[in-house]
């Protein structure tokens, strides 16, 4: 009889039923011997660099980590089986009568659904940034099975963007922050810090240069569609599209697609409601920036204020909190606030708030 409960004495086996009983799985597979053989290829090319040492990892490292994918391929195949997957979380901070220990960050990173939160796009690029502020700062402070199922949900946010090819850029970024802070912390205090082996690291490291090659690599399909496209519609609706975005990046992306989305692009009075969007009045003078003619150059100044200055963040749905119930949820999923007036302790959480809220 197979023990199916996650207690510390489960043997770890997955188990599926059939029509002849129930049998065991198999971890091995021979999608996973394909990833081993291209991990393998540019093993020996993860190389981390000190400000006075250059460091190769041997042939031997590699083959151990090779070994080790093999070993917890079945348990990162079943994530969904090990991390709950609830609509909203209580969050208490201090022990109580009632409740013993406090929320950490981790437990509610596990706790919360963000896997099924990815496959909303609404709710894609907030999933995206906060694992994005977790690997500048907050990686460490996981548990080890946060950390796992961190990199359960990487890997499905990469999965997502390599078929629907939505958002590379974002993706990018982030895999850029997250490979950077391994190097220093597998070079630096890695053993002291990370939690398991440092191979699982490595691992982990060569998995992420070879999302980013994958990234680099991508090649956008063209959509075949015969019906109206974006360039029958008029200039003035074209403009007002361009009007909607809040980030600059995406209006310059957008403005290389045709020479008319380019000279709307360029447009000095779109950059300049976009800086008065982001940032305040008394910011400009500090970072004046004439252009040829004697006027200001808005779209050099947008980009100069984002390196000194946090942009305003838009998402199309966030967490929420109850400061009533002290609860963490998402908005449609029907918190039962017990307040006589929930829209009055109702506040949107950015990534970063989420963050905030387990600093003790």
């Amino acid at each position: 009889m197979p023990f199916l409960g996650q207690d510390w004495r489960s043997p770890g086996w997955r188990w599926v039923k059939t029509d002849d009983g129930w049998k065991r799985c198999e971890p091995f597979s021979p999608a996973l011997e394909d990833g081993n053989n291209q991990l393998n290829d540019i093993s020996h090319a993860v190389i981390i660099t000190g400000d006075d040492e250059k460091e190769e990892y041997s042939s031997e490292d590699c083959e151990f980590a090779a070994k080790k994918r093999k070993k917890d391929h079945f348990r990162n195949n079943t994530d969904s089986q090990c991390f709950y997957r609830e609509k909203w979380i209580y969050v208490h901070k201090e022990s109580t009568k009632e409740r013993h220990g406090y929320c950490t960050l981790g437990e509610a990173f596990n706790r919360l659904d963000f896997s099924s939160a990815i496959q909303d796009i609404r709710r894609f690029n907030y999933v995206v940034k906060l694992l994005q502020l977790i690997a500048k700062s907050q990686l460490t402070s996981l548990s080890g099975a946060a950390q796992k199922n961190y990199f359960n949900i990487l890997d499905k946010i990469v999965r997502k963007v390599m078929e629907d090819q939505y958002n590379p850029r974002l993706i990018k970024d982030l895999l850029q922050d997250l490979s950077s802070t391994l190097c220093i912390l597998i070079r630096g205090v890695g053993k002291s810090v990370l939690v398991g082996n440092i191979n699982i690291w490595i691992c982990r490291l060569e998995t992420i240069l070879l999302w980013q090659q994958q990234l680099k690599n991508l090649q956008m399909n063209k959509q075949v569609n015969n019906g109206l496209t974006l360039m029958d519609l008029p200039l003035h609706m074209l403009n007002n599209i361009l009007y909607r975005f809040s980030d600059g990046w995406d209006i310059i992306t957008l403005g290389q697609v045709t020479p008319t989305l380019y000279m709307l692009s360029e447009d000095r009075q779109l950059w300049k409601k976009l800086c008065q969007y982001h940032f305040a009045e008394k910011q400009f003078c500090r970072h004046l920036i004439p252009s040829e003619k004697g006027h200001i150059d808005w779209k050099l100044m947008y980009f100069a204020l984002q390196k000194y200055y946090p942009i305003k963040e838009q998402y199309g749905d966030t967490l929420h909190f109850c400061r009533h119930c002290s609860i963490l949820f998402w908005k449609d999923t029907g918190h039962p606030c017990t307040a006589s007036d929930p829209n009055t302790c109702l506040m949107p959480v950015s990534p970063q708030h989420f963050i905030d809220l387990f600093k003790f």
